[in-house]
């Protein structure tokens, strides 16, 4: 399996550098690393504020769906979108998501990074995203996912069970 993670990162790398160089070619920015990851996109705030701006790629958009432990049902709601909306938006040609959707997949990808982070395995984080949680009013995270303000509460929770910070 770890060969073909490993494949995956390769292939999500080369996409995020693609789009990455549209980017600084669309708004004129430079930046000083241009072997740049997909783990360091996502850490880069100005960089994910000017890609939000421009719109998320389908194909990113599909490698990083790969990458979560997030139903395709779920997605559709998260972006406010039918799964049947979402097909169509793979077929056609170099289709990119405005910005309110591609702010959301970011989002949800920068939680599904620091959550595989922290647990051991997908599995353990999908279930912890789908256990009422007593720190977030027993609420499932994954409910709490579908906006910012609950993002950074289950941003924060995260933190704090890699901190091992329980109460």
């Amino acid at each position: 399996m770890s060969k073909i993670v490993s494949n995956s990162d390769v292939h999500l790398d080369k996409v995020v550098r693609l789009y990455v160089s549209k980017v600084e070619k669309d708004y004129k920015i430079a930046l000083i690393d241009k072997n740049i990851t997909y783990k360091k996109f996502l850490s880069n705030r100005m960089l994910i504020v000017h890609s939000i701006r421009k719109g998320l790629p389908y194909e990113l958009y599909d490698l990083i769906k790969e990458r979560t432990p997030f139903k395709e049902e779920e997605w559709a709601k998260f972006l406010g979108v039918s799964t049947r909306t979402l097909h169509r938006n793979k077929l056609k040609k170099d289709f990119f998501f405005d910005a309110i959707p591609s702010e959301k997949i970011l989002e949800l990808a920068e939680v599904t990074a620091l959550g595989r982070e922290i647990f051991d395995d997908e599995e353990q984080f999908y279930l912890w995203l789908n256990t009422p949680s007593f720190a977030l009013g027993n609420l499932k995270p994954l409910d709490l996912l579908t906006d910012s303000y609950g993002k950074e509460m289950v941003m924060t929770e995260l933190h704090k069970i890699d901190q091992a910070i329980f109460l």
